[in-house]
């Protein structure tokens, strides 16, 4: 559909003109503009408004205005900027003999220029919700690969400046665990996203829910910015609820955000088996733990040839552990562990002379607790005996 030139339909208005000088005023390519001048010129003249065909073509011309990159306002300022330009000379009102003529001649050309403009506005609204759908798409298909370590490197990089992402300074990685799991449209993750985007811009914060979990990156150097992921989580989690937070190491490139991911997920683990009593864990301290679990055949091999008889005693191996780990946590001093344990220091003694006898390491001596501590902690990495 062409813009209005011709005498017949718009009675010598200059169609093009008026498309070009509400181009250059909107800042918008005239071939939006096609077809606008003839509706407004015929509903002024005879009060005919728009056919489905030219609303459709409107629809149209507002969705290939999505597509394009443009704004909804530009369009809807081009569309009223043509009106304005082009309003004096429609027939009906530049020819209207009277001021009733010249009233109805205006009622009808506004609401043609009304069901104009919501025609363009309606494609437009439909182009971009299908644009937002496939970009959301996209977005979570680059967060899987990233966050899981998947995908060329090179590729992860190029697709993370598409999304206002450069990974090719070190980042780190934030993994928060609660109950209830974090979901999507979880607004206890709107309101974290709205403080940390407020604060440090998005391309500072990528913040994602994966697997109930909570996982924020932001780059290595902004140290701030995980203290405050850390703050706002308190805020909008009740002391009363069972939540963790894992603190990953900063490492460069798209795999390093990965690895920084899973090394914040693990201290949550750790942290949770090892009943660490802190709600935020730091996996640059816990570094010893990953350690002891890389040869998991060997570390199974020192729990069951160390502990192994504890299992053995009346009531099981867990209440000679929970002696042991209570002794190791108090720096040997055995009231501290009657006290911790509820029980008296007498049964403390007791227990530790169980241990003795049935493993032959003695907590005491300074030679064989580093062994038998080891054995406890890798019991508690382990889950054993109750997993084994």
């Amino acid at each position: 559909m062409n813009l209005v030139t011709s005498d017949d339909t718009a009675d010598g208005l200059d169609g093009a003109a008026v498309a070009t000088e509400a181009s250059r005023r909107g800042g918008m390519p005239a071939e939006y503009l096609a077809g606008l001048v003839e509706i407004l010129a015929a509903a002024s003249r005879s009060g005919r408004q728009p056919t489905s065909t030219e609303l459709d073509h409107h629809r149209t011309q507002g969705a290939r205005a999505a597509e394009n990159g443009h704004s909804l306002r530009t369009l809807l300022d081009l569309y009223l900027h043509a009106a304005e330009i082009g309003w004096d000379q429609l027939p009906g009102i530049s020819d209207a003999a009277t001021a009733t003529q010249a009233r109805s001649a205006t009622a009808a050309a506004l609401t043609a220029l009304r069901r104009a403009t919501g025609a363009a506005c309606a494609g437009y609204e439909g182009a971009g919700a299908d644009i937002a759908a496939v970009a959301e798409t996209a977005r979570q298909e680059f967060l899987d690969d990233l966050l899981y370590g998947r995908g060329d490197e090179g590729e992860l990089a190029s697709r993370a400046e598409r999304f206002g992402l450069r990974l090719a300074t070190q980042h780190r990685a934030s993994v928060a665990r609660a109950q209830p799991p974090f979901s999507p449209d979880d607004p206890r993750v709107r309101s974290v996203e709205r403080d940390l985007v407020g604060r440090y811009g998005t391309r500072n914060i990528l913040l994602a829910v994966r697997e109930g979990k909570l996982v924020c990156v932001v780059p290595g150097a902004l140290t701030a910015a995980t203290g405050q992921f850390t703050h706002r989580l308190r805020s909008v989690l009740t002391e009363a609820s069972a939540w963790r937070v894992g603190i990953g190491r900063p490492h460069p490139g798209p795999s390093g955000v990965a690895r920084s991911v899973t090394e914040a997920t693990d201290a949550i683990d750790i942290a949770e088996r090892l009943e660490l009593p802190a709600r935020v864990v730091d996996a640059a301290e816990l570094l010893v733990f990953p350690v002891l679990l890389r040869d998991r055949a060997a570390i199974t091999d020192l729990v069951t040839t160390v502990l192994g008889p504890l299992c053995e005693a009346r009531g099981g191996a867990e209440p000679l552990l929970a002696t042991l780990r209570a002794f190791f946590a108090c720096h040997g001093n055995s009231t501290a562990v009657a006290r911790r344990l509820h029980v008296s220091v007498r049964t403390v003694t007791y227990r530790l002379e169980r241990v003795r006898r049935l493993t032959g390491y003695t907590p005491t001596d300074s030679t064989q607790r580093f062994t038998l501590e080891t054995a406890v902690v890798g019991a508690q990495l382990l889950g054993w005996p109750e997993e084994q």
